[in-house]
């Protein structure tokens, strides 16, 4: 029977690991839709989370609908996460170089209802499947899903950043992507 109280780890703790879940994130900007499959795929994605507001892209293959077609033949499901993509104010500042009103603007965008409950969904999503959130940008700091991911260590997890321009590296090291742990942390604590 699992107690409703709190459990607590250090993170300097040897038991930290398995009671935490990666999510990967990843920026299109700058590559192609093989390069950018071949990166989820060596990684081990099976979800990919769009967190983008308006899921087009003038970048071939990056549209919602090319896209979930391209994901499906590779084996990898997609979900459209409106609720957690940067709202048109928010792209502006970021487009005018406006960081710090970009990050005001999203932040306060993230602490509304909807995408709370989106929140809560992609992390159910991501227990379920190892998941990647994706929008344009190649850097995350530039970039809102980094906001998400600090948003989803409350959840317990831990963000691991891919970059499809390091797929050989990927492909040569495999050992250092990270692994979920979900399933031992979830016996563990039970």
């Amino acid at each position: 029977m699992r107690s409703n109280s709190v459990l607590t780890f250090r993170p300097d703790s040897a038991d930290w690991r398995l009671y935490m879940t990666t999510i990967y994130t990843i920026g299109y900007e700058g590559v192609d839709i093989d390069r950018f499959l071949a990166t989820l795929n060596i990684a081990g994605v099976k979800t990919l989370a769009d967190v983008r507001d308006v899921p087009l892209s003038r970048k071939k293959g990056f549209s919602k609908n090319v896209l979930r077609a391209h994901l499906a033949e590779a084996g990898i499901d997609y979900i459209h996460f409106r609720s957690l993509g940067d709202p048109k104010p928010g792209r502006e500042a970021a487009r005018r170089g406006d960081f710090d009103n970009f990050r005001k603007i999203f932040g306060a965008h993230i602490e509304g209802h909807e995408a709370q409950a989106a929140l809560r969904d992609l992390a159910r999503t991501a227990r379920r499947s190892l998941t990647c959130m994706m929008c344009f940008e190649r850097s995350p700091i530039h970039c809102h899903r980094s906001i998400v991911a600090e948003h989803l260590l409350t959840f317990s997890y831990t963000k691991f950043d891919l970059f499809v321009d390091r797929l050989d590296y990927y492909e040569q090291n495999p050992e250092k992507l990270p692994s979920n742990h979900t399933s031992e942390g979830l016996a563990a604590a039970e």
